[in-house]
Order: C-alpha cells, then structure tokens, then sequence
C-alpha cells in the first residue's frame, strides 16, 4: 500500500550528512563525499529537486556496479593560459566539475577568462551549480554539458542522436539576486518525465511526441517516444551545438557513442562539459557592472504586465525564493523519496535520513 505519511522537511545540514555516509558506505573517500554531498544539496536548497537527493540511489547503484571510479586522479591534461581540457578518469561528475570550475576561476583571475573542458566525467546534477561557482568571485559564469541520455531527433528525424543538452548561464548583481539562467533545449527536461512517471500523472501535451508524431502524455512509454526542442528547429540546434562544446570539443560522447547511466550503470559515460568564467573587472569596475545590473534587473521586474499577472520574474529568482525557505524550514522530501531513501539506507547498513 503507498504511504499516505505527510512530506517531511530536513535540514540542508542532515541531507548532506546523509548523503556524505552514503557515498562513503558505497567506496568514496570522505573528502570527495563531503564535496559530492554539498553540491547535490545545493541542488535540493535551490528546488531542482529532480537532480538533487532524489538521485542518490542511482549514483550508489553506479558506483556499486562499477560505473563510476571512487579512487580517479582527476588531472588537466592539456592547458594554456586561459584553457584546459580536464580527464575526470570516471569519476563522480561533481568531483570533476568542482576540480574544472576552480580551475576556471584560478585562469581567469590571471588572464580574465577561463575555459574548462571536461571528459571522463560523469552526470553532474544541475547546470546552475557549476554556471554559479564564479559569482563569489566576481565572475560570470557559463556552463555546457552533454545530457547523460539521447532524447531528441534531429529536426525531421526519427532518431534521437542528441540529449537535453543543457546551458547555464550566472550574472552576479549587486542587491538583487545574480541572474541565473539555467535552461535546457527541449521543452521539458528527462528528469521531469521521470518524476511524472513516478507518480503516475499525465504529462502535458507538447512534452514529448511518439514514434508517429503524435502527442505522447503517458510517461511510462517515454522510451516509445521523443522530447520536443524548444522553438521547433531552434532547440534542435541549440543542443546541437552544446553537443559539439561539451562533447566533441573535448573528446567525449557525443551522438550514437552516448551511454545512458541509467540502464547501463556498470558502464562509464564519457560525459563531457564545458566552464567558462568571465572576470568582471576585465571589462568594467566590479561596483559598477553590478549597479547596471541591478538597474536592468528592476527596470524588467517593473515592465508592465499583462492582465492577471501578478509579478515578472528574472531568471533565478524563484529558485533564490525557494532556497530561502528551504534554508529556514528544511528540504522536502516526498512520502515516495522517502520510502527510496528509506530503502537505501537499509541496503547500506546507516541511518535512516530521519
């Protein structure tokens, strides 16, 4: 029978600490859990509960199955004054991408831009995450990265040869949140077909189409179908291209070479991403950029607005709204989450999350 137990909430500091025994029940060293852990929880803090906690029975089933390397030397292996290209050696995709993202930070705050890539890396959660790590240093931030499954046929195509390849980008402000683009370039990520079959509810028609081109809303037959890109034909390039920063640029999977870390979890990806970070003060004074911003960022929150609606919204700003409550009144978990982690914990030998 399935729980009718209410949701329950927990501190950020106890999802991570759960999160961290986990990981190293499962092989990874503690300093590598604590990092892993803190990123996914950041995930769940700013609501991007699809990549967050909710993915950690799949990372342990990898890293159990032998998907995923506890013990990789994360290395640059080739690097100019402004570049370089980063082998993950497997590991945990949030390890490589907190290794890449400060190396593109330490580069530009030489040269003013820095540009990692990423190979033998793995699903690193959220693009914002990584886009956002050069906000504390007065940096815009951008991030690419190959997605970890192929849902999305070329325009007029019949099979899908690219992923919801996403794009982060994270504009630092001064007293208004950074704006934080975090976007993919199919109408609705994989993870939120996931979550609808999960809990049995329809998907909305436009999401996804089958193998005849008609609408599919039933999403326990997501496999028989494909996602649709945004603005038709312009999606489809968008990944297109994302594809070929993240993933040929850097020597990664790409196309047809794609493993999906679901379905075959003992097998490892070769995902790739891509971190640029801009120095601010390579261009203007820090202050400065910062008040324009902020200007910008009124001047479109006072736009006027259509009937019935109540607030215009700047990229970010809700997941900053959500990040807010949940720092003061925990994260959500699920009664089904919960059972899963419940689950997990059992199967690990630690303690339950609560």
């Amino acid at each position: 029978m399935e729980s009718t137990s209410p949701t329950l909430r927990v501190t950020a500091d106890r999802l991570r600490a759960f999160m961290a025994q986990a990981f190293e029940k499962a092989g990874m060293p503690a300093e590598d859990a604590t990092i892993a852990s803190d990123l996914i929880a950041q995930a769940d803090l700013r609501g991007t509960d699809t990549h967050g906690v909710f993915r950690l029975p799949a990372y342990v089933r990898r890293i159990r199955a032998g998907g995923i390397n506890v013990t990789p030397d994360i290395r640059i292996i080739e690097e100019r004054d402004a570049t370089a290209l980063v082998d993950g050696d497997n590991a945990m995709g949030h390890l490589v991408m907190h290794f890449a993202a400060r190396t593109a930070i330490a580069k530009a705050k030489q040269t003013g831009v820095g540009w990692v890539g990423a190979r033998m890396s793995n699903h690193a959660g959220p693009a914002a995450l990584y886009a956002m790590m050069p906000l504390a240093h007065d940096m815009i931030g951008l991030y690419f990265a190959v997605g970890s499954n192929n849902h999305l046929p070329p325009t007029g195509g019949a099979e899908a040869l690219l992923g919801t390849n996403p794009i982060a980008v994270a504009i630092p402000a001064g007293s208004e949140p950074a704006v934080v683009m975090d976007m993919a370039p199919t109408v609705a990520a994989f993870g939120k077909v996931r979550l609808k079959a999960a809990t049995g509810e329809p998907m909305p028609v436009g999401w996804m189409i089958g193998r005849d081109g008609k609408p599919l809303t039933d999403a326990s037959r997501a496999s028989e179908g494909f996602l649709l890109p945004i603005g038709d034909y312009k999606g489809y390039a968008l990944s297109l291209v994302i594809g070929l920063l993240a993933g040929v640029l850097n020597g990664a999977a790409f196309g047809r070479d794609l493993v999906d870390f679901l379905k075959y979890p003992e097998a490892a990806t070769n995902t790739g991403q891509s971190i640029l970070a801009v120095s601010v003060e390579a261009f203007c004074p820090v202050d400065v950029f910062k008040a324009n911003v902020d200007d910008a960022v009124r001047m479109i929150r006072s736009a006027k607005r259509l009937p019935a609606v109540e607030r215009i919204w700047l990229p970010g700003e809700q997941s900053h709204e959500r990040k807010r409550d949940r720092v003061a009144n925990g994260v959500p978990i699920p009664p089904a989450l919960r059972k899963s982690l419940d689950e997990l914990a059992r199967e690990l030998g630690i303690d339950p999350l609560a």
